[in-house]
């Protein structure tokens, strides 16, 4: 009952019945409205009698076992909330019954109903005196007469005191407690026009045999035209599920009756449509001992309407069914509009979705090309001005005999060959933190320190030259099928950085630096890792070359990287295995963190902060600072 009043049904249950009884014989409609938008509802039936005594019989049915048992908490409720009344409820009988649809639980419970009456004040029970009884007696003559100046000249069979004594009644009481009815003595209306004015209606007596029907179902089921024929050839009790008798229907004849047409029984024409349902009330009538059934057709839309070749002009003007097509049709287009709202959204929610992906792909190209920085101005349309750094090492590589390698191969192969190898270099740049800057054909660029700045940048670029050489080892030439070779250089100075194009923007270096790297690479020795005599130091292993003719730069000394003296191959490559680090200072890492060069794999952990590794938790050459 909560849940009811929480989901805001409990305004539609209180107008449901002016009693209890009126409450739960109204059940049934109640039920068979929802079913109109909740066809795959089934719900259970309420069917009540009126003992002797004054007590309630109710009967409950049910196609599901053993719910019986929330049936007295719900109608306490209901008296409690609804009626300010208690009652008590007790199981007579409980059995199954052979209905139509099969076996259904048949639980028959006693209901005892009493009032829930307050306490009058002393004052209010005090007996009115004469004086008032007279007055109201007189008041109730005045409104006698105002009511009588305006009701119709129908003859009523009540004596004068009688009409007084219920007028001064309902002035005290309710109206449903006091108030009879008055019926004329014949019934003015001729059989045609009752015929007309229901034109959905049908007449038959004990036996089932058809009196009369309405106009309009004639033209719907012809056979209802042919004198005295059984009511149960033609249709079938589809709601509630009884027996097709008399007595069967008098045992719901408070509840909402289903009547499907039998498609055998209809004409040729009519056979390939859904079948005729009529929806109405059973009303029996002991002076003919006849049955009434007024109905209207089951519709829900106007395209169960048209499937049954029917339209709103043969439905009576009175019958709510037109209001109910034209307003459920409503309700099923604002419900589609809704649906069409909700795939829309769907549909942008997946763009969207699809969108952002593309988005990262994008991203993920443009920072392949740019520095992260760099294409995030470039996106916000802002302009980039190039910068001018200091300090900063260049790095270039090329494949020795790189041309007699495509002279002799298929440009596939060359392509497939070079994938290979620059696969394994960017990965390198992840691991070392430098930034690669193109690549030509077979030469590879990259630079340490820009565009972000860094005082270990000599040692990122070298250890990089490094593992270049360690991964060309992996990569066979597929001429001879052996180990490619490779030629490095390197360089440390000064370099103009800035964004040069619009229709595909690249990120270059400008300066001397860069040429002199190139110089360093063209004059290097195949496998090995040519430096200026900028780069030297004591945390690697450098072997003097002696004075070379440089072009463009005329006699330099130069020399050759061999190792880190302080880190493995499998160092420099990433692949270390993780030892433990508890040993390290922390605080001491956090606070040099803008100068940290991180090597992180799933086996390796190693940074070098201020000048200095630290691996496997201890510092390695604290005081070496500057180039290598």
């Amino acid at each position: 009952m909560f849940f009811c009043k929480m989901s805001g049904y409990d305004r539609m249950l209180r107008t449901l019945g002016r009693s209890l009884m009126e409450f739960i014989e109204n059940l049934d409609a109640l039920h068979s409205y929802l079913a109109l938008s909740y066809q795959e509802m089934n719900a259970p039936s309420f069917r009540v009698e009126r003992t002797a005594d004054g007590e309630m019989l109710l009967h409950y049915y049910s196609d599901r076992r053993g719910l019986y048992h929330i049936v007295p908490g719900i109608i306490e409720a209901v008296a409690k909330d609804f009626f300010s009344s208690e009652v008590d409820m007790k199981v007579l009988n409980q059995f199954e019954e052979e209905e139509q649809t099969g076996k259904k639980e048949h639980v028959v419970f006693l209901v005892t109903q009493r009032k829930t009456t307050k306490k009058r004040k002393a004052k209010d029970a005090k007996i009115i005196s004469k004086q008032e009884e007279k007055e109201e007696m007189e008041e109730a003559l005045k409104k006698m007469k105002l009511n009588y100046s305006v009701l119709p000249n129908y003859p009523v069979k009540r004596t004068h005191w009688d009409i007084v004594r219920s007028i001064v009644m309902f002035s005290h009481g309710n109206l449903s407690n006091y108030f009879t009815p008055s019926y004329p003595e014949k019934l003015w209306i001729e059989e045609k026009t009752f015929c007309n004015a229901f034109p959905f209606h049908i007449v038959f007596d004990n036996a089932l045999k058809v009196k009369h029907a309405g106009v309009n179902i004639q033209k719907f089921v012809p056979g209802l035209q042919t004198k005295d024929i059984q009511l149960d050839e033609y249709f079938s009790i589809v709601h509630p599920a009884v027996t097709f008798t008399i007595d069967g229907i008098r045992k719901f004849i408070n509840s909402q009756f289903v009547l499907k047409a039998r498609s055998e029984m209809m004409p040729e024409f009519y056979r390939n449509q859904p079948a005729l349902k009529l929806r109405g009330q059973m009303l029996w009538m002991e002076t003919v001992d006849c049955m009434i059934y007024l109905c209207s057709p089951k519709l829900r839309s106007l395209k169960e309407l048209e499937d049954r070749k029917m339209y709103i002009s043969d439905i009576a003007q009175h019958d709510t069914t037109r209001d109910l097509i034209l307003l459920n049709q409503q309700r099923l287009a604002e419900i589609e509009l809704s649906n069409q709202l909700e795939r829309k959204k769907e549909e942008l929610r997946i763009l969207s979705r699809n969108l952002e992906i593309e988005k990262k792909k994008t991203e993920t190209l443009l920072y392949a090309m740019l520095p992260q920085h760099v294409a995030n101005l470039l996106k916000e349309g802002k302009k980039v001005e190039a910068g001018e750094f200091k300090v900063c090492t260049i790095l270039f590589s090329d494949v020795v005999t790189f041309t007699n390698i495509c002279a002799a191969c298929e440009p596939i192969q060359i392509v497939n060959m070079l994938n290979s190898m620059y696969s394994r270099f960017d990965r390198l740049t992840n691991i070392h933190d430098v930034y690669k800057v193109e690549t030509i054909g077979d030469a590879y660029m990259v630079v340490g320190g820009v565009p972000v700045p860094a005082d270990s940048h000599a040692e990122r670029v070298a250890n990089f030259a490094l593992g270049m050489r360690i991964a060309a080892r992996e990569v066979k030439s597929p001429v001879t099928g052996q180990p490619i070779q490779i030629r490095v250089g390197i360089h440390t100075g000064p370099v103009l950085a800035g964004v040069v194009g619009e229709k595909m923007p690249r990120y270059c270096l400008f300066g001397d630096t860069v040429n002199t790297a190139s110089r360093m690479e063209s004059h290097g020795v195949p496998d090995k890792i040519h430096l200026s005599p900028t780069n030297k130091g004591d945390v690697f292993e450098i072997h003097e070359r002696g004075e070379i003719e440089v072009k463009g730069k005329g006699k330099m000394s130069t020399y050759f990287l061999i190792q880190n003296l302080e880190l493995s191959e499998d160092e420099i490559m990433g692949q270390a295995v993780v030892h433990s680090s508890s040993a390290l200072d922390q605080e001491d890492i956090q606070s040099h963190s803008s100068d940290t060069v991180k090597y992180n794999t799933s086996k390796h952990k190693m940074q070098f902060v201020n000048g200095g590794f630290y691996y496997l938790g201890r510092k390695k050459n604290p005081n070496l600072h500057g180039p290598v």
